[in-house]
């Protein structure tokens, strides 16, 4: 028997106030696979998903058979939005390398738009990859009320109302903030100083580096040669026969015949 999702109080955070908005570059887009009419448009729609569940698009993590399903109208947008969070890419990112509360917070950015509102929410939710596993969790968190008002089947979620104009400085992304690798996983891959930092200060502008032809390409090898001065044969000058080894004229001998 499946449990409930226990009931927690949600705080008024910023996405929950109803407001008076002027559209700006504050504001973001909204993709809505209903007002698409050409191709390049849902190619819009379709990156936008994949920076909101992945929050990058590599060749090698796309799903092909979930795009060609949704452009030809087999799929919704929030079918599609499903197999991101259920493929192999995301599972292996954020699932096996997180927490469940953890998991759970980063699926809620991602899938809500919104901070999760306190602890007991992502106690709520763990249960369900408990007793559900992740495929019920993301089932339940996608068929919720939240999700189907604010997103229903063809609308790519977004941030809600990150900016907040009465502050200097708005709410930080949710990628920024809730990088994919816990803090154990982090420690373990050594995040930033030793996998960052030397190639940071390893790198060099394409006009500071040396052309063809300058000999400072070939330093190094030139300082590989272990050149090393001829050695000079010691002499030992008591085994030395000057008598023998020195020419002399004797006197009194006549030269060339005179």
């Amino acid at each position: 028997m499946a449990l409930p999702l226990l009931n927690y109080a949600p705080k008024s955070q910023n996405q929950r106030v109803e407001g008076y908005t002027v559209q700006g570059d504050d504001q973001p887009r909204v993709y809505n696979a209903e007002a698409l009419l050409e191709y390049s448009e849902m190619t819009d729609l379709i990156e936008a998903a994949y920076r909101q569940v992945f929050f990058y698009a590599f060749q090698a993590d796309r799903e092909a058979t979930l795009e060609s399903q949704l452009r030809n109208n087999q799929i919704t947008v929030r079918d599609f939005i499903r197999g991101l969070f259920l493929s192999d890419t995301f599972l292996r990112n954020y699932y096996e390398k997180n927490s469940n509360y953890r998991f759970v917070e980063q699926v809620i950015q991602r899938a809500l738009g919104r901070d999760a509102y306190n602890e007991r929410e992502k106690i709520a939710w763990s249960i369900k990859i408990a007793t559900k596993g992740v495929e019920g969790f993301i089932d339940e968190l996608l068929g919720s009320d939240e999700y189907m008002e604010n997103f229903g089947y063809d609308i790519v979620p977004y941030y809600r109302r990150r900016i907040l104009p009465g502050r200097e400085v708005g709410q930080r992304p949710f990628d920024i903030k809730s990088p994919r690798y816990n803090e154990y996983y982090r420690g373990i891959l050594g995040f930033p100083q030793i996998i960052w930092q030397d190639q940071v200060r390893r790198f060099k502008p394409q006009e500071k580096k040396p052309s063809a032809g300058n000999p400072a390409l070939y330093l190094d090898m030139a300082r590989s040669v272990n050149a090393r001065p001829a050695s000079t044969p010691r002499v030992n000058t008591a085994t030395i026969n000057i008598g023998a080894s020195v020419p002399f004229r004797k006197l009194g001998v006549p030269v060339n015949g005179n």
